[in-house]
């Protein structure tokens, strides 16, 4: 990820209802959620939340698939790890008291995945 496009991420993050919405999607897994799902869930208008998913969207955190009547959301997991991955690249030149509880997130990220 160039600093652009973690810019673009960061930004879309930045939001308190954007940022619910993205850690919903990412509880929510590949699965995903439909727009009404995520807008009971977060207590969103949905006029809001359409700029919501829409900003997330363009920022390539979010993808979404039309499933019969319903367009169903899921977090772009790959733009997640890019944004993360730049974010610890080099991270704290190996000095292993700043790292280490960085580690540990990571390992328990890791945890859960297996």
């Amino acid at each position: 990820m160039d600093s652009p496009a973690a810019v673009t991420a960061l930004s879309a993050l930045a939001h308190e209802g954007r940022l619910a919405i993205f850690r919903l999607l990412v509880q929510a897994g590949e699965d995903g959620l439909a727009a009404g799902e995520i807008a009971r869930a977060t207590g969103s208008l949905s006029n809001t939340l359409s700029a919501n998913l829409n900003v997330l969207s363009n920022a390539g955190l979010i993808r979404s698939r039309r499933e019969g009547r319903s367009v169903i959301y899921t977090a772009a997991y790959s733009a997640m790890s890019d944004l993360l991955g730049f974010l610890m690249e080099d991270c704290c030149s190996g000095r292993a008291e700043i790292c280490a509880p960085l580690a540990g997130i990571a390992n328990r990220a890791v945890a859960c995945c297996a």
